[in-house]
């Protein structure tokens, strides 16, 4: 009897203890540590909407893959983003393509003058659009989703109503197509992150600068500006994009809950706060005193559509040598505007 019932309980002790049905594999999992890297300031919208992201992350994930965000530069300069993530000094970044001109052709169709509408229907349209071109052109990172800012347009020192206003002004672009744009019309670039934007306007280096309108308040670049352009004219294209090996080291579980938060849903819920604040800022700054925002009669803003048509031609033109196929591309983005009713 003795030996019979050792045998059952050595017999029972092999046996694996019960695993609980709700999240086993991730139960199992050992835990991940990413780093997220934002250059812009906490008060920006999309730091708490980063930070809600990634608290959904932890959840999701039943606490194996903790998420830090780091804000306000703190791992690294604007400018360095995407080489941030493609090297794991940070494990998702916040990237601006248009900070390096012609490094991202296909991207910068998304930047062009006069593409988007709204900010809200535009990012779900770039999102869709872009997601099909990443994988070759950022290639050495995984995108987790991309987005535009509401429509931005043109504030300064001097009021400019039309493309040859624009000649000898030193204009602070948002991104590289707005540069080719500004040199097209005579004027000069000058090289700033919205960070160093304000100073540089403050201190005479820059005249002018093209910037989202409630981002004009949180850098504190109305302080420095007087006149508004009231068109959209442009907007600028951003990405989440994550470290490959990192992405690669996690289980097929962990994976899972990262592909789930890099959906077209969440590209919304991280970007719609920003696209709220800088709607709303534009409404702050008409009830502004001191400031003019001027909107452009139909013939002048029909000049200013006329006149960057060269901007797409360039566009296409380093898409090709690049490899695509710039016809197909702009077919298939117009496609999508379309289907988002988001272009202009």
């Amino acid at each position: 009897m003795r030996k019979s019932l050792l045998a059952l309980l050595m017999a029972a002790a092999t046996v694996p203890a019960a695993v609980p049905a709700i999240g086993p594999a991730l139960a199992q999992d050992k835990t991940v540590n990413l780093k997220v890297s934002l250059w812009v300031p906490p008060a920006h919208p999309l730091v708490p909407a980063t930070q809600a992201w990634a608290a959904d992350i932890e959840k999701a994930s039943g606490g194996t893959i903790k998420v830090t965000v780091f804000p306000s530069e703190q791992l690294g300069k604007a400018f360095d983003h995407y080489d941030m993530a493609r090297d794991g000094i940070a494990d998702v970044t916040y990237v601006n393509p248009g900070y390096q001109p012609g490094r991202f052709p296909i991207a910068a169709a998304g930047q062009l003058p006069f593409v988007f509408s709204d900010g809200k229907k535009g990012t779900l349209a770039l999102n869709e659009w872009y997601h099909k071109y990443a994988p070759t052109e950022m290639k050495d990172t995984k995108l987790c989703f991309a987005f535009i800012h509401d429509p931005g347009a043109l504030h300064g020192k001097k009021k400019i109503v039309l493309p040859s206003d624009l000649s000898g002004v030193k204009v602070r672009p948002a991104q590289s197509t707005i540069g080719e744009m500004v040199k097209m019309f005579g004027g000069t670039n000058v090289q700033a992150s919205a960070p160093e934007s304000r100073d540089a306007i403050e201190r005479g280096v820059a005249d002018e600068i093209t910037f989202p309108w409630g981002s004009i308040f949180l850098f504190g670049i109305d302080k420095v500006v007087k006149y508004h352009m009231d068109v959209p004219l442009y907007t600028t294209v951003f990405t989440y994009n994550m470290n490959l090996a990192k992405y690669n080291s996690m289980s097929d579980a962990q994976k899972k809950v990262i592909d789930d938060h890099c959906s077209p849903e969440w590209a919304s819920k991280v970007t719609d706060p920003w696209t709220d604040f800088e709607a709303n800022g534009r409404t702050k700054m008409k009830a502004l005193q001191g400031h003019e925002v001027y909107p452009l009669t139909p013939d002048q803003l029909a000049e200013w559509k006329k006149a960057v048509k060269p901007l797409r031609d360039s566009w296409a033109e380093a898409v090709k040598k690049a490899g695509g196929d710039a016809e197909k591309i702009e077919a298939d983005l117009q496609a999508t505007l379309k289907k988002y009713e988001a272009g202009i």
